[in-house]
């Protein structure tokens, strides 16, 4: 049986992150949210990761012959030895917590201390009981890989596209629909209420108030059974861990493990914003736009993400990156005009930089200005503020000023005051016609 593992970051201290029902060692870095818990956790500490056997990159399971907990759990103990690592704190969220809980108690020798995430100890009680198990077996035999489970763990994400669109691919590319069968039953014989007792490790608990599939009471059973555990009760309704409010997840996790307050991040921060639209360049039928906005959009995030920037969500047709420099946000605007021309339609685009929120969509006045500029822009342009064009100067970019009347109508819509917009031109932008 090979297990597939991964080492992240530098830390003092190894920290194991046992995942839950599902995992992908390679679609989790796809996924803004899975990606920036595991940066944080990263961050202070050396990172293993794993997808436990029978999902993701391991090797798969005889349906036939289910394996233990008790089996499942020395996996812990088989990637710590193949990482190198004797003593490590274990982060077990979800079904990945009892796991965490059998090998603390196990081996507490080489358990540092226990952060345990929407867990429990009984899966019929708290999670399942029989009847709903069996219907969600029998939508998983038919529907595994449609996001058809994506209801029963993130309901709060079911209207957000591109995490449903990513959520079917996690679906398909973690599990077979009979390993996704099989996991669900190894799952349903889990009861480690009889261990709790002997788990002598610092332990920490982290629920959601509104789980949507792990009862918040299985946590306070935790806390009162297990020596000396801590119970958070954090906002939420989402299961997984990668989702809704990840930074205070991490930010517990961080205090918990190092005695020490996580750094807060600045509230605000100077950032380059990249407002996107698109226009379809001949009269295309609903369908065929449809899918060529789409395969831009999916171009978008993959170029957004290769210019150093973060996407930033959509706002109606706008579509909203940051960076953390106007060069690469001009750049990568230059990327997207020419795979908008690629893909068949026509991009407008506006660069601002300014202050924004260091969490969560950009608003305010950085963000209205860039939006403007985008508005303002015609089909292939790339209309950047005199800001930019001063900060990224040096950079290989040159630029040139609107028309005047075109830099009044943005600067006033915008308020920026007139003049005060520039066409960005070189370093893979070519001068646009004279009168444009």
């Amino acid at each position: 049986m090979r297990i597939a593992y991964q080492v992240v970051g530098q830390g003092s201290f190894d920290l194991v992150f046992v995942p839950g029902f599902i995992s992908n060692l390679d679609l989790h870095w796809e996924d803004e949210g899975y990606s920036r818990l595991l940066k944080r956790l990263s961050a202070f500490s050396r990172l293993i990761l794993f997808d436990k056997r029978g999902t993701g990159l391991s090797d798969r399971i005889d349906t036939n012959h289910l394996p233990s907990l008790e089996t499942r759990m020395d996996d812990v103990r088989a990637v710590m030895d193949a990482a190198g690592s004797g003593r490590a704190a274990l982060l077990g969220a979800s079904e990945g917590a009892p796991m965490a809980m059998l090998f603390a108690a196990t081996y507490p020798e080489r358990t540092r201390a226990l952060v345990l995430y929407g867990g429990y100890a009984h899966f019929h009680k708290w999670v399942m009981p029989p009847e709903r198990l069996d219907a969600f077996i029998e939508m998983a035999e038919t529907a595994w890989g449609t996001r058809a489970t994506l209801p029963h763990f993130a309901p709060g994400r079911v209207d957000d596209p591109h995490f449903a669109t990513w959520w079917g691919r996690f679906e398909r590319l973690s599990a077979s629909p009979t390993a996704a069968v099989a996991l669900a039953r190894m799952n349903a014989g889990i009861d480690v209420r009889g261990v709790l007792a002997a788990i002598s490790a610092p332990t920490l608990l982290i629920h959601r108030r509104n789980d949507a599939r792990v009862d918040p009471d299985a946590s306070r059973f935790l806390a009162r059974k297990i020596a000396n555990a801590r119970l958070v009760e954090v906002p939420g309704r989402d299961h997984p861990i990668w989702t809704g409010d990840v930074d205070r997840v991490a930010d517990l996790t961080e205090e918990f493990l190092t005695g020490k307050y996580a750094v807060a991040e600045a509230e605000r921060v100077l950032a380059a914003l990249l407002v996107t639209r698109i226009h379809d360049t001949a009269r295309l039928g609903d369908r065929m736009w449809s899918e060529r906005s789409q395969r831009f959009q999916e171009t978008w995030r993959l170029l957004v993400g290769r210019h150093g920037g973060r996407t930033a969500g959509t706002h109606g047709e706008l579509m909203i990156s940051r960076f953390d420099g106007s060069a690469r946000a001009i750049r990568c605007a230059a990327a997207l005009r020419d795979a908008a021309q690629g893909i068949g339609v026509a991009s407008a685009q506006g660069v601002h930089v300014g202050e924004i929120e260091s969490r969560g969509p950009p608003t305010g006045l950085t963000a209205r200005v860039t939006m403007q500029l985008s508005a303002h822009a015609a089909r292939g342009d790339i209309l950047a503020s005199r800001l930019v064009a001063d900060l990224a100067t040096g950079f290989g970019t040159s630029f040139r000023r609107c028309r005047p009347d075109h830099a009044r109508r943005a600067g006033r819509a915008a308020g920026t005051g007139s003049g005060d917009v520039r066409e960005a031109s070189g370093a893979g932008l070519p001068p646009q016609d004279p009168g444009d």
